[in-house]
């Protein structure tokens, strides 16, 4: 239950946070172990998106804020995924995200407290590696040059994943 609450609570943080315009409060969907998933509507339509946060959080003596990995459609594209890491603090401009899943390695850019592919080409093999894998570690670099790295579970993405294929 704890589980699911941080859930909520980082994903309308996450709606307020990141959308500029007018966006809803995300409506939470279901739970399949590990992920959420949410949607809200904006001016460009309806949004559906899953979403973790980390089961490791490293070095353990810093703030780390609220840290989350989601993966959302992009509306009025059925099944085109976007992956996007959030952090609770700035990252340093400039820096890579680097993504590994299961020893698969992806490069993300970043900008303020966010990090998306750096190749949009790219994006279906991350969402077909984190269907297959196991553990997705993210490795970051705070605004203050603080090394980062969170590990999520990857148990229930697929479930998640297939549960919003067909958000409209």
């Amino acid at each position: 239950m704890k589980y699911k609450n941080v859930l909520t609570t980082a994903a309308a943080m996450l709606i307020c946070s990141s959308v500029a315009s007018a966006a809803q409060t995300p409506t939470r969907m279901n739970t399949f172990n590990d992920w959420g998933t949410y949607s809200y509507t904006s001016s460009n339509g309806k949004v559906c998106y899953i979403l973790s946060t980390p089961k490791q959080k490293l070095p353990t003596n810093v703030d780390h804020g609220d840290i989350f990995f989601l993966v959302s459609q992009r509306p009025g594209q059925n099944v085109s995924y976007e992956p996007q890491a959030v952090m609770g603090y700035q990252l340093k401009e400039g820096s890579k995200v680097n993504v590994d899943v299961d020893g698969k390695d992806y490069t993300m850019f970043v900008k303020g407290e966010s990090a998306w592919m750096e190749n949009a080409a790219e994006e279906p093999q991350l969402v077909a590696a984190l269907k297959a894998g196991r553990t997705l570690t993210v490795e970051a670099t705070s605004r203050r040059g603080t090394n980062t790295s969170y590990t999520y579970s990857l148990s229930g993405v697929t479930a998640a994943l297939n549960s919003i294929q067909s958000c409209n």
